[in-house]
C-alpha cells in the first residue's frame, strides 16, 4: 500500500482555482481532465490506487506537504487553497452552519416554551453552556454571536 505524499499528489495532479486536474492518462480519463466524483454532500472524492480521498484534503497536502487531523473550509465548500485551513475535529465542528431544523433562524438560539423566552446556549469543550433567557430575539442573537466569538475564536460561524 502506497502512502499518500505531497510528491505523489504533485506527480498525479495539477492544481487550478480549487480543483485538481489529472496530469496522466488513467484508463478512459485523459490528462487535463478534472479529477474526482461529486458526492451527495457536494464534496468531491478522488481515487488514488483504489482508495478514496476527499479533494480538499489532497489540495491541502499538495500545497502544505502534510495532512492535519481535519481540513476546515473557512467560508464555504470552495476548495480554493485560500479557503482551507488545518483544524481539529472540535474546531471544524465550531465552523458549522445554522442547522436546518433551527426554528429561531439564529444559530444557538431557541424558544423556551415554559419560560416564554429565547434561550441562548453554545457548545464549549464538548458541553452545552447556557447563556441566559431573553425576551428579545435580537438581544439573544447578539449574546450568541459574542459567545461564539469568545469561545470559538477564528472558527466562529454565525450563519
Amino acid at each position: 500500500m502506497q502512502i499518500i505524499t505531497q510528491n505523489l499528489v504533485k506527480s498525479l495532479f495539477d492544481y487550478k482555482n480549487g480543483f485538481l486536474y489529472w496530469k496522466i492518462n488513467k484508463g478512459p480519463i485523459k490528462a487535463g481532465t478534472k479529477a474526482g466524483s461529486l458526492r451527495k454532500d457536494n464534496r468531491t472524492d478522488i481515487s488514488i490506487n483504489r482508495k478514496l480521498y476527499l479533494a480538499h484534503r489532497l489540495i491541502f497536502l499538495y500545497h502544505h506537504g502534510y495532512l492535519p487531523i481535519e481540513v476546515d473550509h473557512i467560508n464555504t465548500l470552495s476548495n480554493c487553497i485560500e479557503n482551507l485551513r488545518p483544524a481539529t475535529h472540535s474546531q471544524n465542528g465550531k465552523n458549522r452552519k445554522t442547522p436546518k431544523n433551527n426554528t429561531s433562524g439564529v444559530k444557538g438560539v431557541s424558544w423556551h416554551k415554559r419560560n416564554k423566552k429565547w434561550v441562548v446556549s453554545i457548545g464549549v469543550n464538548w458541553k452545552r453552556k447556557a447563556l441566559g433567557y431573553f425576551d428579545d430575539l435580537d438581544l439573544a442573537e447578539l449574546v450568541s454571536i459574542e459567545a461564539r466569538n469568545k469561545y470559538h475564536g477564528e472558527f466562529a460561524n454565525h450563519g
